[in-house]
């Protein structure tokens, strides 16, 4: 009998990304490693629950969703999140900053500071800058100053993401677009007084996510199903995304989709590497591809 695996999910930290699996054991996510895992046959998607505490129904839900909570279990999370401005009395110090993910493509944001730079990992932000450090709802304030001011939103699709990271531009040129955005912030009045400025300090990521090289990706993994299966080598991890080199092109993997599932090892597609689950192809593939990934 094959054994079988929970994954809880993708986690960034300085020493990298690992998958973490059901009872604390990590798969550290080197470059090249081989990746190959199945759904058992028969196998549904159940209710990952909310704050550690599992959901008390084992509620079925959707293949496609991201999140792989219940409606109940969903709620309980948010009410404890502070994108959903519920943690207002939060005490601990929070960061504002800018990323950067493509081409016209710049967020701003807020993390706390004991987080380092943890949540652009996991992101996937390719170049960030700090702007400012202050209390919660003052580092808030000062999002929202800047999203209106600068005209950026404080969230960009992965999808989007996902279509330029094989084609970004040299690293001068990433750096130049953050600069001069991170300079009109310093230039705009109405602050919070409790907000700190920060210098523009550059940090690029384009190392730590093997985007060097990394192939363009020719189709994203639309929902994991039963019986299914996937397997390459990995020649990227950029936030939650596992970028696969497989026998028919190079195929993208949210790993939030992996959550829920009762996964097992798997060998490659055609003694060698592909995917069995439903993908969807991205700009720019070859109207091919897609055929030979089903």
């Amino acid at each position: 009998m094959r054994r079988v695996w929970t994954c809880s999910g993708l986690r960034w930290s300085e020493d990298g990304p690992v998958l973490v699996w059901g009872g604390g054991r990590t798969s550290p996510l080197a470059p090249g490693r081989r990746v190959a895992f199945g759904v058992v046959d028969g196998g549904v998607r159940t209710c990952v629950g909310a704050r550690g505490t599992a959901c008390p129904v084992r509620a079925v839900v959707s293949p496609r969703g991201t999140g792989a909570r219940c409606e109940e279990c969903a709620r309980l999370d948010r009410a404890h999140s502070v994108a959903a401005d519920t943690l207002a009395d939060d005490p601990r110090p929070y960061r504002v900053y800018l990323a950067w993910f493509g081409p016209g493509m710049v967020k701003v944001g807020i993390t706390r500071v004991e987080r380092g730079s943890v949540r652009l990992l996991e992101q996937g932000a390719v170049t960030f800058s700090w702007l400012g450090q202050g209390p919660l709802m003052a580092a808030r304030r000062t999002e929202e100053l800047l999203r209106a001011a600068l005209g950026v939103p404080d969230r960009i699709p992965y999808a989007d993401k996902r279509a330029v990271r094989a084609v970004l531009p040299e690293a001068g040129e990433r750096v130049a677009e953050l600069r001069e955005l991170h300079g009109r912030a310093g230039d705009l009045e109405g602050w919070p007084e409790s907000v700190g400025r920060a210098p523009f300090e550059p940090v690029d990521h384009a190392d730590v996510f093997g985007l060097a090289g990394l192939p363009p990706a020719r189709a994203a993994v639309r929902e994991l199903a039963a019986g299914g299966a996937i397997s390459g080598e990995l020649c990227g991890v950029a936030g939650p995304d596992l970028h696969l080199r497989t026998g028919r092109g190079a195929v993208v993997l949210d790993t939030r989709l992996m959550t829920g599932w009762d996964l097992t090892g798997a060998g490659g597609a055609d003694g060698g590497s592909g995917a069995t689950f439903p993908v969807r192809e991205l700009p720019g593939a070859d109207a091919g591809v897609q055929d030979g990934l089903f």
